[in-house]
């Protein structure tokens, strides 16, 4: 189990979670493991958040991930870009719209 205290003002809460792993484990490497897959949790909620993936109605062959990879990239492309302050969502409309910020966006591809 792990224990967590966090003091907000004057408020203290305390919160226990516990884990079920087949292996017997460090705390810190647990920790890690537990960090990692949350990780992948953040960019997960993201991708659905973001492009609707859930949604998504590809299936067929090799498409469904090469979509995913194509939506990851532009995740990751649109994370990166600090000129425009908003979100994903509206980071993503921004380039929809407006062919100079996708230039933007696009230039760290090649680097420049």
């Amino acid at each position: 189990s792990i224990r967590q205290e966090s003091a907000v003002a004057t408020e203290q809460d305390v919160s226990i979670r516990y884990y079920i792993c087949s292996k017997e484990l460090e705390a810190q490497t647990l920790l890690e493991a537990t960090r990692s897959h949350w990780g992948v949790e953040v960019m997960h909620w993201s991708l659905d958040t973001a492009f609707c993936e859930d949604n998504s109605r590809i299936r067929a062959d090799d498409r469904a991930e090469a979509f995913a990879r194509i939506r990851q990239i532009c995740l990751n492309l649109l994370k990166s870009e600090t000129t425009f302050k908003g979100g994903i969502k509206r980071k993503r409309m921004n380039c929809a719209m407006d062919e100079n910020y996708l230039s933007k966006v696009l230039e760290s591809l090649t680097g420049q």
